[in-house]
């Protein structure tokens, strides 16, 4: 059987507490991924904001994002800031899982991030016997497409036009688990 990616590139961390990683780009300050909290808003709102700055979530869906599915939204923290974040839901008949965004702040990208949020992910969706995994990207964010690709992910349904409405292509990506 080959090895799930995230067995290949597994966190610190394990599988009971938050997973902790020492990067030197962050002045020797661990970095430690865990659940938001609800005092996070505020530095959620903003890596959103360096993560997107042309189309970020308004505070109030990320507030409502956090409502909902607070259980779902893993941060990177040095405590002092985030760096990162990912949001990821279930589907009500547990086959699916969508990726509902992925940011790194452009100050720490390159340095894998997103794939440790990634992993994370992946690891926990297969511990929930969810089958598949999707998620959206720009046709144009090669970076981020090839983090997916790297992981497994596929686009046989290609790029869907208008898919965020006028002019907001998506490529559509699926991961089988």
């Amino acid at each position: 059987m080959a090895a799930f990616p995230q067995e290949r590139f597994s966190s610190h961390g394990g599988r009971t507490g938050p997973a902790v990683f020492h990067d030197p780009g962050l002045v020797d300050r661990t970095l430690t991924m865990r659940g938001v909290t609800e005092e996070d808003l505020p530095e959620l709102v903003r890596v959103d904001r360096e993560a997107f700055p042309d189309d970020p979530y308004p505070y109030f869906v990320l507030r409502q994002l956090f409502d909902l599915h607070a259980d779902q939204l893993l941060v990177l923290d040095d405590g002092q800031r985030l760096h990162g974040y990912v949001l990821f839901v279930i589907s009500p008949d547990r086959y699916r899982g969508w990726i509902v965004s992925l940011g790194v702040t452009r100050d720490q990208r390159g340095r894998g991030l997103g794939r440790r949020l990634m992993l994370e992910v992946l690891r926990r969706l297969r511990a929930e016997s969810v089958r598949e995994v999707r998620l959206t990207v720009e046709p144009a964010n090669d970076a981020a497409i090839t983090l997916y690709r790297s992981l497994g992910f596929s686009s046989e349904e290609g790029v869907r036009e208008d898919y965020f409405g006028a002019g907001e292509d998506r490529l559509i990506m699926t991961l089988g688990l």
